[in-house]
């Protein structure tokens, strides 16, 4: 079923008069009592005037009752001295309270009464301003054209006045309407002549209305990184001018594009900081559109009760309050939840009640949504004929509209229904269609992180059109579908990190305004400072868990700046504009570019009714259906979990069987091809996870026999193969560094430890070897346990590996010099081999959390910042051969749909690593001192490649007993070149 509608609201600007009429002339003895009886009432009125807006500016819904009650006295002495003119003003002024209120006949009410007083009055600014009004009630009951003429009324009316801050509000409820309506350019017209008015006259708090109104546009559209630059726009004027009622709106708004993106848990913060404002407010109107958006997240994140209960309450405040469009799109997504939930009959009841309010008050889009929701549901019950037509029908909606995203999302469901059908031909020609949309609008997302959570949320329509392509290979295997699939493939993954790879030779930051690279390295200062913070508060004798909560939560909203500055500057960047939008490779590039007669590239793709693996060679390409992604991922974890397990009985035999349960499943189809060949694997999903070195063809004759992958091939990891053509061009542009290695190993973590007392002795260091024996280089992002254990055996480690190169030629950083300021402060970008034994951080939630740890004490045993996070890393100027993250998990982060694994190998890779070895899984501190010390000596000693050296070193720790077990050399993994 199509995904639901990210329903969200707009801000609507009401002018608010407050102007008082001027006193008369001369008068006459009578009319002069008569005066000052009028005098006193209007002194009394004008008192109760001030009153009511002393009340409303505490903004609170009490208060705005108190004014309505304050300002119905000011009527009546208004009415008792005659004065119809100010009777006119107080009657706009009481139905604006009612409109803030939600309670919109109401508020119509009283702007009824007051427009025929201005107009016998002869006040055309009033007469302009209650004509606004009305025409912004009309538009939020949902009676679009009504709304259009009250606009058009008022619109000359201000002209003539010459008052450009009402002509900029009603051009842009202009704006609005149209925009509800679905025509975004001609909303997008009206607001672009609206936002110069307002800008200058210098109104602030109604150009951050305006502001989130123009996002609203591009929202729509579905250009969502120009959605957020406005909001954000709006946001910091809204909070500079404190307008918490556009304050609360964007926040909403906000919440809906990160809802959209796939970014659910940070769209629950927007929308939690905006319903609490709204509640202070009274506003139920807009309340009730946030409790229906917090009710869609909680459905997306699968509470459907929790969602449910959200749903609830904004169906009962938008019903009490008369929003006609709001009460249909709660309606819609409750009943989207009845028909997950399977009880579609109850579904279908909740749509027929929403569609006819939807056609009421004209807004096509929320029709779209609903014809392909009950479209979606006839699908699930197998009335596919019936399906396609509200399909049909929602799709000539969405293109009247120029919804983009939703056309997409209905070509899909048209697809699907049509596979369904059996008509697989036609299709193909829709998913096709839905991709090149999706295509478009993703090239729009400026953010590296937003386009890579926007991609996630598309993965399905990937998914279905290879599975299609591959589908129709089996009815016609020689008209070269399965091509088409690897490609489709190639397509579908690790895209963020190719464009990201991209931008690594081109100065992005020249031609910056410079006010915004201050506010970059601002962020950067203040990350820096937080993250001390954080190490000061772990480091007391009992660390408070909740501050340290709070100072995590601190460092994500500052990171989340931080992100926003980045897009921004790449957003204003010359360089970055004139970049084009690279291509993935075709079949034949793939060949061409990086196959060799000794080299075939396996491909894998996991699907949920059945997987593929492509195998590619100079021969030519040779796909394999393979079991449905859940068997995989069992037989996966279960590899995984005995292979991390040395300390299970009869592990010998348990890994072996583990490894040849997995490899029947994603090697086994292929053993044919694979000859002695090198392998290049492009791994999919849960995969990411599996090193693929342990793996085994098959058991021997003898049934405790195991005889890995790795000892009959050698074995490279990719994201994608069009990543590795894009590393190769980047190095070949890089000027070679002059120097061969550089090591940062055995840091210092702890005031106490015994190189700050005094100098280090042999045997101190042989002391501590003995008594950490079986210590794990890794170390959890959350722990509190502080400070972490020292790892003598990298020190031994850097040592032996240092042996090996000139010291002229190499950089020895050992203890305190193995810090984060020797790692960012540029020296580094001189060696060819950069190597670095520490704990590693793998923040699977966060992978911007990720990081290596140095020194986090100088040798005065003072704290210092010693996380090398991966934003760091992202901004290190490298141009290195080979970068050994010899640490725990280094080579994981967190898996997401159609990027694979986002973590510190992207970061090094972006920074200038040709290739890295990083570790899977939490590594042992011996055994991995004695497995890069080996694949050191094999490198430059025997001057084997990296791949080949680190193959023979794994090899050469299996024929040793105490480190035979995979579990001591099978997880490290070579990523990236391997020529």
């Amino acid at each position: 079923m199509f995904d639901r509608t990210r329903w969200f609201l707009a801000g609507i600007l009401i002018g608010l008069s407050l102007q008082l009429s001027q006193p008369g002339g001369a008068a006459t003895p009578v009319e002069e009592a008569v005066k000052t009886a009028q005098n006193s009432s209007i002194e009394a009125a004008q008192k109760a005037l001030n009153d009511g807006l002393l009340l409303y500016q505490q903004g609170t819904a009490e208060a705005k009752r108190g004014t309505i009650a304050k300002w119905e006295e000011a009527l009546k002495l208004y009415r008792e001295a005659g004065d119809r003119a100010k009777e006119a003003i107080t009657l706009n002024n009481i139905g604006r309270i009612y409109e803030d209120l939600g309670e919109k006949q109401t508020a119509l009410d009283y702007y009824n009464q007051s427009l025929p007083l201005s107009r016998a009055t002869s006040n055309p600014s009033q007469e302009a301003i209650t004509l606004n009004n009305i025409g912004a009630v009309y538009d939020n009951l949902g009676e679009k054209q009504k709304a259009l003429e009250y606009y058009s009324q008022s619109l000359p009316l201000s002209r003539t006045l010459g008052d450009r801050s009402l002509e900029a509000i009603t051009l842009t409820n202009i704006g609005l309407v149209y925009s509800n309506l679905g025509e975004q350019q001609k909303a997008l017209e009206y607001y672009s002549k609206s936002l110069p008015l307002i800008r200058t006259i210098g109104d602030r708090w109604h150009e951050a209305g305006i502001l989130s109104n123009i996002g609203g546009v591009y929202d729509n559209l579905g250009e969502k990184q120009k959605a957020l630059d406005y909001y954000n726009q709006s946001l910091t004027l809204s909070r500079a001018v404190g307008d918490r009622s556009q304050e609360a709106v964007t926040l909403d708004n906000i919440g809906a594009v990160y809802d959209y993106l796939g970014e659910q848990k940070t769209a629950l913060e927007y929308y939690k900081q905006s319903l609490p404002l709204l509640r202070t407010l009274g506003e139920l109107w807009h309340e009730g559109i946030t409790l229906n958006n917090i009710g869609r997240i909680y459905d997306d994140l699968g509470e459907q009760q929790k969602a449910l209960e959200y749903l609830s309450q904004s169906l009962t405040l938008k019903r009490s309050v008369g929003d006609r469009r709001g009460e249909a799109i709660t309606l819609s997504n409750i009943g989207n939840i009845h028909n997950y939930l399977g009880d579609r009959q109850t579904a279908l009841e909740y749509y027929k009640q929403s569609l006819p309010l939807l056609l009421a008050v004209g807004d096509r889009r929320g029709e779209a949504v609903t014809l392909t929701n009950i479209g979606g549901m006839y699908s699930d019950v197998g009335d596919k004929q019936k399906a396609l037509e509200y399909y049909s029908q929602s799709l000539t909606l969405s293109r009247a509209i120029g919804e983009r995203s939703i056309e997409a999302g209905i070509l899909y469901n048209i697809a699907v229904t049509k596979r369904d059908q059996n008509n697989l031909n036609e299709a193909l020609n829709d998913i096709q269609a839905s991709l090149r949309i999706i295509e478009n609008l993703r090239t729009k997302i400026t953010s590296p992180e937003l386009r890579t959570s926007y991609f996630a949320t598309v993965q399905d329509y990937y998914e279905f059109y290879i599975d299609l392509l591959m589908q129709l290979h089996k009815t016609h295997p020689k008209l070269g579908y399965d091509t088409k699939a690897l490609e489709a493939s190639e397509l579908s993954r690790a895209r963020s990190l190719l464009e990201l790879l991209q931008e690594t030779n081109t100065n992005i930051r020249e031609g910056i305004a410079p006010d915004l690279l201050q506010q970059e390295k601002s962020l950067q200062q203040q990350l820096n400072a937080l993250e001390k913070h954080r190490i000061e508060a772990v480091s007391l004798p009992n660390p408070n868990p909740t501050e340290i909560e709070q100072i995590d939560k601190q460092q994500l909203a500052l990171l989340q700046e931080y992100q926003q500055i980045q897009t921004q500057i790449r957003t204003a960047s010359p360089r970055y504009a004139a970049l084009t939008q690279p291509k993935p490779l075709t079949f034949p590039e793939i060949q061409k570019q990086i196959i060799d007669e000794n080299t075939i590239l396996l491909q894998y793709f996991l699907g949920k009714e059945r997987s593929y693996l492509w195998v590619i060679s100079q021969k030519g390409l040779t796909s394999y259906e393979l079991p449905k992604r859940a068997e995989i991922e069992t037989a996966s974890r279960n590899f995984r979990n005995t292979v991390t397990n040395p300390r299970l009985r009869n592990i010998s035999q348990k890994v072996a069987e583990a490894s040849a349960n997995l490899s029947q499943l994603i090697l086994q189809p292929a053993a044919s091809q694979l000859g002695d060949k090198r392998l290049l694997i492009v791994p999919d999903g849960i995969l990411h996870y599996t090193a693929f070195p342990a793996l085994t063809i098959s058991l021997t004759s003898r049934q405790n026999s195991y005889l890995p992958l790795i000892s009959q091939h050698e074995i490279i990891t990719l994201p994608s193969a069009s990543t590795l053509a894009i590393l190769r061009q980047n190095y070949g542009d890089r000027k070679p560094p002059t120097q061969t290695l550089a090591i940062l190993a055995d840091p210092v973590f702890s005031p106490d430890d015994e190189r700050i007392k005094g100098k280090l002795t042999p045997a101190t260091t042989e002391k501590l070897e003995s008594q950490n024996q079986g210590l794990s280089r890794s170390l959890r992002s959350s722990d509190l346990a502080w400070p972490p254990q020292r790892l003598p055996f990298t020190r031994q480690e850097a040592q032996t590996i240092l042996s090996l190169v000139p010291s002229a030629s190499s950089s020895q950083n050992l203890d305190f010099d193995a810090s984060r300021t020797t790692a960012t402060d540029g020296r580094l970008a001189n060696y060819q081999i950069l190597h670095l034994a520490t704990h590693g951080i793998a923040n699977s939630q966060n992978p911007e959390l990720s990081g290596i740890l140095m020194s986090m004490v100088d040798d005065k045993g003072n704290l210092v910042n010693g996380f090398l996070r991966l934003t760091d890393i992202f901004n290190l100027k490298l141009s290195a051969d080979l970068v050994v993250l010899s640490a725990c998990q280094s080579g994981i982060g967190q898996n997401i749909k159609g990027e694979g694994m986002v973590g510190l190998t992207r970061g090094f890779m972006y920074a200038g690593a040709q290739r890295m070895v990083v570790s899977l899984w939490n590594v042992d501190d011996e055994g991995t001192a004695v497995l890069m010390q080996k694949f050191y000596q094999k490198m430059l000693q025997q001057k084997l490649s990296p791949a080949t050296a680190l193959r023979a070193a794994q090899m050469e720790m299996m024929e040793q007993d105490k480190w035979n077990s995979p579990y001591y050399w099978a997880a490290f993994t070579l990523q990236g070149e391997w020529k």
